[in-house]
Parts: structure tokens; C-alpha cells; sequence
């Protein structure tokens, strides 16, 4: 029986990479941060991993500075940039907030890519314990989003697959260096895909 991963520290991984990629963004975050500004951060970082249409197609980073949010990264429906905006809004301490969220654009072979990239490295006999229901699980959910385009498989998947004009950039975090090679040898399988580019962070680093 293969290892899982508690669902606690995947969504700790999560928003450890969350804040590692914050570098994304055009804003700078300060060096030194008040206790205030560090709770501000904790507080959207929390509110972003709970959105509930949040899922293995999308990756969002942030940063704070002062009562400034900035937002970046890709949204694969439209919808996921104005709700990331109005949660962090809400966020106590926040003032204003910057967008600088990417919608990807339509695209049924875009679609086909994901698909069978998300099948591909969910199902793998070594990755699929990253898939929170496990291989079964994922098999599902790509016949699910298949089937009905748009409604991508939500919940916490630590590898995120962006998919942009037929160019896959995997963006997350994995175990170790074998995994995250893994996963780029399984993205670059998928038929009609024209690179591949593996920005997995590797959690023991």
C-alpha cells in the first residue's frame, strides 16, 4: 500500500508554495513585516485555499504590503479572479487589492491537454497518492471533466497543471526530486503539447 499524504500538510504545502511563489507578482513584499501585516498575510492566505472553486487548474500566489494585497497567477474560469478579489476584501486589515490574475483562455484542445495530463500523473502508480481520493478518485474526475468542460476536479491537489495555447507549466509542490521528475516525464507524454516547463518546489527543500 502506498503512503498518503494528510490532507492537513498537503494544504500546509500548498500555502508554503502559495507564498514561496510570491516572487511571481510586481510588488515587492517587505523585509520586514509587523506582527499586524504577517496576520494580514496569514489571514488571505487562508481565505484564498478556502475558495471553493479553487482547483487543480488554477494557481494562485500573493503578497502583502501593508494593507496592499496583490493577486497573481491563473484562473481557469473567469469567475475565480473576482472571487479571489471580493476574499480578499474581505480580509481584516486589507485596503486595497490588486489583481493581477491571468484567465486562461478557451480552449477545447487546452482542455484535452489538461485532462490527460491530470490523468496521466493522477493515476500514475507513484503519484497518485498525492490525489486526495487516491488513483480511482482521479480516473473520475477526468472522465467527470471530460464529459462536462469547465467543471475541473476541485479539492487539494499540491500539483497544479496550467494549461496555455498547448504549453503546460506544472506549478505545486511535491515529496522529492523523483517525483517532481516524475511528473514532468508524465505531462510531456500527452499528445499535441508543445513544452512542458516543471516549476514543482520540492517541499524537503
Amino acid at each position: 500500500m502506498k503512503p498518503s499524504i494528510p490532507r492537513l500538510a498537503v494544504r500546509r504545502a500548498i500555502a508554503l508554495i502559495m507564498v514561496a511563489t510570491a516572487a511571481l507578482l510586481s510588488v515587492a513584499v517587505p523585509h520586514a513585516q509587523s506582527a499586524a501585516t504577517t496576520e494580514t498575510a496569514l489571514t488571505v492566505q487562508r481565505a484564498l485555499l478556502r475558495l471553493p472553486y479553487y482547483g487543480v487548474f488554477d494557481f494562485l500566489v500573493f503578497s502583502v504590503n501593508r494593507g496592499v494585497v496583490s493577486i497573481g497567477g491563473f484562473a481557469y474560469r473567469a469567475n475565480l479572479k473576482s472571487e479571489a478579489v471580493a476574499a480578499a476584501k474581505r480580509v481584516t486589515g486589507v485596503d486595497e487589492v490588486a489583481s493581477k490574475i491571468e484567465v486562461l483562455p478557451a480552449s477545447q484542445n487546452d482542455d484535452r491537454i489538461r485532462s490527460s495530463t491530470f490523468y496521466n500523473i493522477y493515476t500514475d502508480d507513484f503519484l497518485s497518492r498525492y490525489a486526495p481520493g487516491g488513483a480511482m478518485s482521479a480516473r473520475y474526475e477526468a472522465i467527470s471533466f471530460a464529459r462536462f468542460p469547465g467543471m475541473q476536479p476541485f479539492g487539494t491537489y499540491p500539483i497544479h497543471i496550467i494549461v496555455k495555447n498547448g504549453k503546460t507549466v506544472l506549478l505545486g509542490v511535491v515529496d522529492n526530486d523523483s517525483d517532481k521528475t516524475l511528473a514532468g516525464v508524465r505531462a510531456r507524454e500527452i499528445t499535441g503539447v508543445f513544452s512542458v516547463e516543471n516549476d514543482l518546489v520540492v517541499a524537503a527543500k
